[in-house]
């Protein structure tokens, strides 16, 4: 069931940080992230929602300064819409269930499947397996 809040609501559950990110769209500095060079064996969720996003096995070293996925755990978890902000042209991601922010899909990955899902730490929680 996909959650509906108000921004208000919004604003009440999320630090001011992850409400820039997960709501404003916001961006956090390159190598900043908690989640940038984590390897640990789990699932990666949505901050917001718990949505289980991805899996630790689709995780890779991009040298990009964000976590790096080439794969959605579940076709449709995530939602890409065109993104034209800052005078570029790319595809944003975001959570299926709660319409959070969650990054950038570029075709450039290293894997098979050729794409490197770029996302914020402060979008994501991890669950250890």
């Amino acid at each position: 069931m996909k959650i509906v809040k108000s921004e208000e609501e919004w604003k009440k559950e999320l630090s001011s940080q992850e409400y820039y990110v997960l709501r404003e769209k916001g961006t956090e500095a390159p190598y900043s992230g908690k989640f940038n060079m984590h390897f640990e064996k789990g699932v990666y969720i949505c901050k917001a929602c718990g949505t289980v996003l991805f899996d630790s096995n689709s995780k890779f070293k991009s040298h990009c300064g964000w976590p790096s996925f080439d794969q959605e755990i579940v076709k449709g978890r995530i939602i890409e819409k065109l993104d034209t902000s800052h005078g570029m042209t790319r595809i944003e991601i975001l959570c299926a269930n709660c319409g959070s922010h969650l990054g950038h899909v570029f075709n450039d990955g290293p894997t098979k499947t050729g794409l490197r899902y770029c996302v914020n730490s402060t979008s994501l929680d991890f669950v250890k397996e």
